[in-house]
């Protein structure tokens, strides 16, 4: 399940014309939605049409973003990755929600996106069953439209977990949701106000898990782990308060929380070989930790989205 994410926000697409910067979220949520779209081409073969990283400005690569930090954040990394490589940049970042961002990439006013593959097969198929990377790629690659196209997905995950504090973990010896099998019963878990009906059952029917109590804790569920009054929490795994408050994400090794790897998502016509090696290799080096690492900087500290992205790109030798 996903908060935000699953409740897109159309806005007034007159006021987000094609190609134009919209004012963004200062939000941390992820608002990109499901609903439906379409792509054609597996995991890193996103074409390599064009030259110099011809896109749709006239050999202009243009990288867009949805309107929430991460996002942006993503996209100012994918930015920078590819200005180290010598291709041409143009930067449209806070557009606004998937139902704008897709169709600007099918027109070629935008070039590649930062996508949650996921959550962008739900918006193409909302019937599919994929939950792990491997079948969620494969199922994009039958849903996209020959013009677009996925490369490598990163390792990198913006999704739900199930997440306890550090002392918890240590004192239960909890690794993964099977492990809370035995405490259950005595731990309440909490979350966003619909969490209990849409994972109560499976929770029961996948892991076997009873819990005592199930308290609707929302945007405030890392403080109610930090507090004690939840022992286990609903947590977004690039929640920078992951990081602040020091809490364990649950290993889910019976996927009942499908892939949502950060992926980049291209108009196959405006990217080439350059630009396609460049992200690529932003995807092999991204991963959840570092991920949220970075948006502590972004949301808790502050810090702007270019700098951070500049810091990272640097430190895994990128730019």
């Amino acid at each position: 399940m996903k908060r935000s994410r699953r409740a897109v926000v159309l806005g007034t697409l007159a006021a987000l014309a094609l190609g134009a910067t919209a004012c963004g979220s200062s939000g941390s949520s992820n608002p990109l939605g499901e609903g439906s779209g379409a792509t054609t081409s597996a995991p890193g073969t996103a074409g390599t049409g064009g030259s110099g990283g011809s896109g749709a400005s006239g050999g202009t690569v243009v990288v867009g973003s949805a309107n929430f930090p991460e996002n942006v954040l993503l996209g100012s990394i994918y930015s920078q990755a590819l200005k180290a490589k010598g291709v041409k940049v143009e930067e449209k970042f806070n557009i606004g929600s998937r139902e704008v961002l897709y169709g600007q990439l099918q027109s070629g006013n935008l070039t590649v996106l930062p996508e949650y593959n996921g959550s962008l097969l739900a918006y193409l198929d909302a019937k599919s069953t994929a939950v792990t990377t491997q079948d969620v790629d494969a199922a994009l690659a039958k849903a996209l439209p020959a013009s677009l196209g996925i490369l490598d997905p990163s390792p990198a995950e913006d999704k739900d977990s199930l997440s306890v504090s550090q002392e918890t973990a240590d004192k239960y010896n909890l690794k993964s949701i099977a492990d809370l099998a035995a405490k259950a019963g005595e731990f309440t878990i909490g979350g966003p106000p619909e969490f209990k009906s849409r994972r109560e059952q499976q929770l029961k029917d996948v892991y076997g898990l009873t819990f005592k109590e199930w308290k609707p804790t929302g945007d405030a569920t890392a403080n109610a782990l930090k507090d004690g009054s939840i022992q286990v929490g609903n947590v977004f795994t690039t929640d920078p308060k992951i990081v602040q408050y020091k809490l364990v994400p649950l290993s889910d090794p019976k996927n009942i929380f499908g892939a949502q790897n950060v992926t980049p998502l291209v108009n196959k016509a405006g990217v080439d070989a350059t630009a396609t090696a460049a992200l690529n290799a932003v995807s092999a080096k991204l991963d959840t930790a570092g991920l949220t690492a970075l948006m502590k900087r972004v949301s808790v500290d502050k810090e702007d989205p270019s700098t951070v992205a500049k810091d990272w790109l640097k430190s895994n030798g990128l730019a």
